[in-house]
């Protein structure tokens, strides 16, 4: 769950690939997975879709059990609002969910009046910017 990743486990991360448009989307889900290496396109096994990943640095040891890497995973389920705009997480998100404009590199996100389902932020109007319906 994103609320229990810490500062700590994603301080060696260098960058945040995005593999969709973030800005029309309202929450994604996090989760630090454990991976062979510290770049590229890790492999999906969950039901849905990636929509992001951590690199890391060098400095990023792997575990000395396993030799993975902890990095940081972007995801949606098929019934996330994205797809389902008025189904389970009509208002409110998952508990992993983080709103995808807060995160970056080193930086867990949280989560947003938007995130939740609530009306557009101020900045959100400003912007132009709305969520399907």
């Amino acid at each position: 769950m994103s609320s229990l990743i810490t500062e700590d486990e994603i301080s060696h991360e260098t960058d945040l690939i995005w593999l969709e448009d973030i800005d029309t989307l309202d929450y994604v889900r996090q989760s630090l997975d454990r991976l062979p290496n510290r770049r590229g396109r890790p492999v999906y096994h969950r039901p849905g879709r990636m929509v992001g990943y951590a690199v890391l640095g060098p400095q990023a040891k792997a575990s000395r059990s396993s030799g993975t890497f902890r990095r940081r995973v972007f995801w949606l389920l098929p019934h996330d609002r994205d797809t389902e705009p008025s189904g389970l997480y009509a208002k409110g998100a998952p508990a992993e969910a983080v709103d995808p404009r807060t995160v970056a590199a080193r930086i867990k996100g949280y989560k947003t009046e938007r995130s939740e389902g609530g009306p557009p932020s101020t900045a959100m109007q400003e912007f132009g910017i709305t969520r399907p319906l």
